[in-house]
């Protein structure tokens, strides 16, 4: 099986795919250099399997690319964000980590 994610602008999501078929998305709004990440969903037949964390960290991996700050409205993408912080918490913004439960 293969799987791949892609941006699709026109609808204000990544999607990831499997063979080519939709199988999940993460919705965004883009304002300036800022992206916020509101809702993460994987197709309850898909689920299980660690797509929506490959999904999400493609996001992150694009957002960064991109040089877009990144504001994790989606809780499972925030709980991504945590668990790898190492990673990506670089990417929200320092003076808007505290909405997200981040304090330094």
């Amino acid at each position: 099986m293969t799987t791949a994610v892609r941006d699709d602008p026109a609808r204000h999501r990544y999607e990831i795919t499997e063979d080519g078929t939709v199988v999940g998305f993460v919705s965004y709004r883009i304002d300036g250099e800022v992206i916020d990440l509101v809702h993460t969903e994987i197709d309850p037949d898909h689920g299980g399997r660690g797509l929506a964390g490959q999904l999400v960290a493609a996001t992150l991996d694009d957002a960064r690319r991109r040089g877009l700050s990144v504001l994790p409205h989606c809780p499972f993408v925030a709980r991504y964000i945590d668990d790898h912080a190492a990673d990506y918490l670089d990417l929200v913004p320092a003076g808007r980590r505290a909405e997200f439960g981040w304090v330094d």
